[in-house]
């Protein structure tokens, strides 16, 4: 599997049945692939989409229907489109069940940065600091590190997109869970030893004498 697929699959087993997800632009939209049709599971994009489907194929899209970064999607049966007023009462109303977002750095608190980029222009934040503050359950999913350096940090040096704490840090090497005592390890992705993940990190761990492996099921 390829560090996405990795982060993808793993991501898509904390997504439950019959709940409202917001999937965040990139690596967190390709979570919608490996979720089951049964499961009944609505993705939720900030732009006003209840009912996001993944990419089309090449010739079917529809420019009517983005995700919230202009990206090509489509809609399952019964999607509802809505204005920016309705999605982002239901983000700050905490009526998302979980959100998966991207990041560039977590630190030892839980906290996130994921929306100024060194070097480059941005829009601004869009919906993360909403979806960050409103949605139940917050999933990072992202790379252990960016060109070697590390993501997961002491302390962020890039403004945070909010103060509270996430809930699962998942990346193509570990699950981590941060928590009051610190950032919990909780699985190590398959092949990968606790070592790598360590030297990977640049922040404390908290480390039980046995980490399993991630399980993806069948």
């Amino acid at each position: 599997m390829s560090p996405d697929e990795i982060i993808q699959r793993r991501v898509a087993l904390e997504l439950h049945e019959g709940t409202l997800v917001n999937l965040g632009i990139g690596l967190p939209t390709g979570v919608s692939k490996y979720i089951a049709p049964s499961l009944g599971i609505l993705f939720q994009s900030e732009n006003g989409i209840v009912g996001m489907d993944s990419r089309p194929p090449e010739g079917m899209e529809d420019e009517e229907l983005t995700d919230a970064g202009g990206g090509y999607i489509s809609a399952v049966p019964g999607a509802a489109t809505v204005d920016s007023t309705m999605s982002f009462g239901l983000i700050r109303g905490g009526h998302l069940d979980a959100t998966v977002l991207g990041g560039l750095q977590v630190d030892e608190k839980g906290h996130l940065a994921n929306w100024v980029v060194p070097g480059k222009m941005v829009p601004g934040m869009g919906g993360a600091m909403d979806l960050v503050s409103g949605a139940r359950r917050v999933l990072v999913a992202m790379q252990h590190t960016a060109r070697g350096n590390p993501k997961i940090v002491p302390e962020c040096t890039l403004p945070l997109t909010a103060t509270r704490r996430v809930t699962l840090i998942i990346t193509d090497l570990a699950v981590i869970e941060p928590t009051d005592a610190g950032l919990v390890l909780l699985e190590r992705a398959p092949g990968v030893e606790v070592a790598e993940i360590v030297a990977a990190t640049s922040a404390r761990l908290i480390i039980a004498e046995v980490v399993p492996e991630m399980a993806f099921g069948g």
